[in-house]
């Protein structure tokens, strides 16, 4: 994560951030942040009233696992729990004119909005359940019946699905993805249940109510995989306004007020941009682009579309083109910057090389470079300090990651090789229910030799072992090649302790065998090596 604030009396001229002439101050830098997260999941507020603004992220987790509702304040994180879905959008919004005015956090997760007062759960919204297809209700009914078996309901259900208006709920969509195998289970766990179909949510916005003011009550806006957007009250939370669209919205950029006069734009996952007007049930216009869209943001009254075709695009509501400009590299993200003591709005773009460029229409105000790709944009007032940059990376975290998974191993290698070669100096194999630890003490030329042998059974005692050392003669010496054992009672540690006396004078070390037998066979029960240490008193006379 990095943050750099705008210099205060910087111009508005083209130019390129440089260590000589760079329009910011570079006030944070941490490769270590662990943030996995896009801009739609970012958002400023002063979420306590106390002019002190934080940093809200809806961090994804490492590979989409273990996502985390996470509140930085300057540099550390000052608050974390974990979030029940993926994150698809944040939003923060003012929901009452109560005092002190302390905006709410909003979350959109699944088919939920989690919505958050003084970083406390406060409201859950759930989308409303739609309309089942009555033919896969009866298959259902059959089913639970025992009227019809697996491979028959699945005949039936894929037919429904290639000719009904209705789509099949997810329960039937994942039946249909079994194998044969895995069918009866299924069918049997899940007939006795009701099936429902549940959209959710793919992109969140905020919209004022009522006033223009910044400080004015606001309602959210849901786009939803059922290809609706829906307008929320921002105190009841029920539905003010359904609008359809023709294909699936994955970003939204709103103006105006509900109850006085909005627009709406809506790029969806078709290629096109709809323009909505307040009363309208459905589109009042389109923009088709000749590629998929990577984002949307509104500057003053242009609506500046991020294409895969590696291009920023400006149009007006009424879906002129304004103007094209070409990009270096991807864009992997976009939004909004806006310095109001200034009358300032810029679109920032942050591409696959690492650069965040900053347009103002077609023209280029500045670039800043980055260590890596850009995966997320926030500009706002962070902590007291305003216009300031919030940027993501992406795959420096995972260098850093990978240099210190590789430490760790080394680490770990490092410690069982002095384990096997000193505190443990032993490796055992094992045919019967026996457990071998052995100790080696003094420094030399004599070492005293412990081996705590174990019977690992819960119930049945061991006897007739014998214990058997195969070492060379011209380096060590022992009292005993091999002793008998004692009976061994389950779960019990008995030691047996030994001498071996070093007679080489160089300062060499070699393995010693140890064979646990049992007495009339031939064949070892248990086998370990022992790594002797060098005799100190040998290697200094």
């Amino acid at each position: 994560m990095m943050a750099a604030a705008s210099s205060s009396d910087s111009d508005s001229g083209k130019a390129e951030s440089n260590d000589a002439s760079s329009k910011w101050l570079d006030a944070h830098y941490d490769p270590m942040a662990n943030i996995h997260t896009f801009s739609a999941c970012l958002a400023l507020a002063d979420l306590h009233g106390d002019g002190e603004y934080k940093l809200v992220v809806g961090d994804l987790g490492p590979g989409g696992q273990q996502s985390r509702l996470k509140v930085f304040k300057g540099l550390r994180v000052l608050t974390e729990s974990p979030l029940p879905a993926l994150p698809a959008a944040a939003a923060t919004f003012l929901i009452d004119q109560h005092e002190p005015r302390t905006p709410a956090l909003a979350f959109a997760s699944g088919p939920c909005v989690y919505v958050y007062k003084n970083l406390r759960p406060y409201f859950k919204f759930s989308l409303p359940q739609l309309p089942t297809n009555t033919l896969e209700q009866d298959l259902w009914n059959q089913a639970k019946e025992d009227q019809i078996d697996p491979l028959t309901l699945k005949e039936m259900l894929e037919g429904i699905r290639e000719k009904a208006d209705v789509p099949l709920s997810v329960q039937s969509l994942r039946f249909l993805q079994l194998e044969r195998s895995e069918m009866e289970a299924f069918v049997n766990q899940h007939k006795s249940k009701a099936i429902r179909r549940q959209t959710v949510i793919t992109t969140m916005t905020t919209l004022k109510k009522n006033l223009a003011d910044e400080d004015a009550v606001s309602c959210l806006v849901l786009g939803t995989e059922n290809k609706e957007l829906l307008v929320l009250d921002p105190e009841a939370f029920t539905i003010l306004a359904k609008m359809s669209l023709p294909s699936i919205p994955v970003f939204l950029e709103v103006s105006g007020q509900f109850d006085v006069e909005f627009r709406l734009a809506a790029a969806c996952r078709n290629g096109n941009v709809y323009i909505l007007r307040r009363d309208s049930k459905c589109p009042k216009y389109c923009i088709e682009l000749s590629a998929q869209p990577v984002g949307l943001v509104r500057v003053n009254k242009v609506l500046v579309v991020g294409s895969t075709q590696d291009s920023l695009h400006g149009f007006t509501y009424k879906g002129k083109k304004l103007w094209t400009v070409q990009m270096p590299a991807a864009i992997l993200t976009m939004n909004l910057l806006e310095q109001s003591s200034r009358g300032l709005q810029a679109v920032m773009a942050g591409l696959a090389n690492g650069e965040v460029r900053i347009y103002r229409d077609k023209a280029l105000l500045d670039i800043i470079r980055t260590p890596d790709a850009v995966t997320s944009l926030c500009f706002g007032r962070y902590g007291r300090e305003d216009n300031t940059l919030i940027i993501t990376t992406r795959a420096m975290h995972r260098t850093f990651q990978t240099d210190l998974y590789l430490l760790r191993l080394r680490t770990a290698r490092t410690y069982v090789q002095a384990l096997e070669s000193s505190l443990n100096p032993v490796s055992v194999t094992a045919r019967e229910p026996l457990k071998l630890h052995a100790v080696v003490q003094g420094l030399g030329p004599t070492f005293k030799l412990t081996l705590h042998l174990q019977n690992t059974s819960t119930a049945r005692p061991v006897l007739g072992l014998l214990v058997c050392f195969l070492y060379n003669e011209a380096l060590y010496a022992l009292p005993r090649a091999f002793f008998k054992v004692p009976l061994l009672v389950p779960g019990l540690s008995y030691p047996l302790e030994t001498f071996v006396e070093s007679l080489s004078d160089k300062g060499i070390s070699d393995i010693i065998k140890v064979l646990v037998l049992r007495e009339g066979q031939s064949a070892p029960l248990l086998s370990a090596h022992i790594n002797m240490p060098v005799s100190e008193g040998l290697a200094a006379a």
